[in-house]
């Protein structure tokens, strides 16, 4: 990882400490609803933090990693069972984006 990208991602894994999880997902795994909700809150907030209520460190692993392939998202960080993740908006909405309320 680059020097620059690993700024970055220290810098994403500050604002998200302050966040909370705006998405769970649980036993039901990634419903169609599951899925929609997280792709309004990524686009709307685009970085957000998803709490993953579904067992195991593999099961969560693999939950995470399912959610990044479907939706563009990029896996910030993963503590426990929250995950941070960041999707960037082509035109974020000031009011909305974490990234942008942040400085």
């Amino acid at each position: 990882m680059s020097k620059n990208a690993n700024q970055d991602s220290r810098q994403l894994r500050a604002i998200g400490h302050k966040l909370k999880p705006v998405v769970t997902v649980a036993g039901n795994g990634l419903t169609e609803n599951v899925l929609a909700e997280l792709e309004r809150a990524l686009g709307d907030h685009e970085l957000i933090k998803v709490k993953l209520a579904v067992g195991s460190r593999e099961a969560r692993s693999a939950i995470a990693a399912e959610i990044c392939e479907r939706t563009g998202a990029r896996l910030v960080q993963a503590v426990g069972n929250v995950v941070l993740l960041l999707r960037r908006a082509a035109r974020p909405d000031p009011r909305l984006s974490n990234l942008i309320r942040s400085q």
